[in-house]
């Protein structure tokens, strides 16, 4: 068990993918707060890939192991239900699609955010970082603002007394070009991020959070420095 006790209470857990969206959301945590690093495997398709990005993300930035911590899980690619997690849905390739897209996996925040809460409570932070993004997933359920509405209200009646824990959503309404745009001014490793909801080598270029990523950055005008399947962009 890593235990930390940071006495100013000025600790922020940022749920870090390796993607973009965590990406970002942890350079903004770290204008106000140190951090502590969680990264969480659900057996999706790009799990590796993800868990690599992570890596190289907290190296960039020096955080110490023992402010990170990686959990694996596989529960959700049993239960199924999303093309991230079972291999027999295909990934949709419609940026412009409506409803709830396949890439939806059943209550997943909620399981992540639960974690990330558990271990809060133990090194004493005070503030939780989602890259949640209401904007361009408007469909998503757990990306809504409602939602860590609730989710706060939870963690204030669940946790003991003494705990003072905030989940704060620092892109909820900006747009990908946006989050794009705020993660070249705070010098943000973009490149070293991953959104490929298909591949782990490359990129594939066509599922839709590929295809969100390359409009944020066509829109942001800058270059998106990761490998594609079809090409590298430099």
């Amino acid at each position: 068990m890593k235990v930390i006790d940071m006495s100013e209470n000025n600790l922020a857990v940022v749920l870090l993918s390796g993607g973009l969206d965590s990406c970002v959301a942890m350079a903004i945590a770290r204008e106000k707060h140190d951090v502590a690093l969680l990264h969480v495997g659900y057996a999706q398709r790009t799990q590796t890939r993800e868990y690599n990005s992570f890596r190289s993300i907290a190296r960039f930035y020096n955080v110490p192991e023992t402010r990170t911590l990686a959990i694996e899980l596989d529960f959700l690619r049993k239960i199924g239900g999303s093309s991230l997690t079972d291999p027999n849905m295909p990934v949709d390739k419609n940026s412009a699609s409506t409803g709830t897209p396949t890439s939806y996996v059943p209550f997943r925040n909620t399981h992540l955010l639960s974690i990330a809460v558990s271990w809060a409570e133990v090194i004493n932070a005070n503030s939780i970082y989602i890259g949640a993004v209401q904007q361009d997933a408007p469909d998503y359920p757990d990306c809504r603002a409602e939602y860590y509405d609730a989710y706060n209200k939870l963690i204030e009646v669940g946790t003991k007394p003494s705990t003072d824990i905030k989940v704060i959503t620092p892109l909820l309404n900006m747009s990908k070009a946006e989050i794009v745009k705020k993660g070249i001014e705070l010098a943000a490793p973009l490149q070293l991020t991953w959104s490929c909801y298909e591949r782990n080598d490359k990129a594939c270029g066509s599922c839709q959070s590929c295809r969100l990523r390359l409009k944020a950055f066509e829109e942001a005008g800058v270059d998106d420095k990761i490998h594609y399947g079809w090409f590298t962009i430099r």
